[in-house]
């Protein structure tokens, strides 16, 4: 059940996102805009609902509960710059906006927004790690949360290799061009 509430949030976050830039740039209806753009966010408290009564009844924490949690941090964390990013794109093709910048890639610029991205990424991070805490002590047994556990450490290794990856990688690259 719970794949199915996550998929479902998936395409929901989507669909109200289309709608809202739709309703902006389309119809040009920025109230209309407005109300769908605030909905998205609740998409994300639909899924922690059902994840909660989900693991509340009884059920054994799987993957999918795990997911849930990372999928509602890294919304947190990057579901705000994702819909400005679209929202420039949009405003840009369609109704005459200036091209949105382009993520510097290289030099200085290149190594402060990997650094930007990573602490984002720390603060989905920490937002999932938070609920698969809660979700641990939710669900009272430690066979029944073991995947939790798992997930906890999938993330940190994750956020890890972001940042060996990222910013770490940047910087060393900065340091061999000069």
């Amino acid at each position: 059940m719970i794949v199915a509430v996550i998929v479902a949030c998936e395409v929901g976050f989507w669909v109200l996102l289309a709608a809202g830039l739709l309703a902006r740039y389309g119809l040009r209806r920025a109230r209309l805009s407005a109300m769908l753009l605030v909905c998205v966010p609740l998409v994300d408290l639909v899924l922690l609902a059902a994840t909660v009564v989900d693991l509340r009844g009884g059920a054994t924490a799987t993957g999918a509960h795990g997911l849930a949690a990372a999928y509602l941090g890294f919304s947190v964390a990057f579901g705000h710059s994702t819909i400005r990013a679209l929202d420039a794109r949009v405003a840009h093709r369609y109704a005459g906006a200036a091209a949105p910048p382009k993520a510097p890639r290289a030099g200085v610029a290149g190594v402060q927004h990997e650094w930007q991205q990573w602490r984002r990424a720390a603060l989905g991070w920490a937002v999932a790690s938070a609920l698969l805490a809660a979700a641990i002590v939710l669900v009272e047994d430690a066979e029944r949360a073991a995947e939790l556990r798992s997930w906890l450490w999938g993330l940190t290794l994750a956020l890890a290799a972001w940042l060996l990856f990222g910013p770490v990688l940047a910087r060393v690259r900065l340091g061999q061009r000069r």
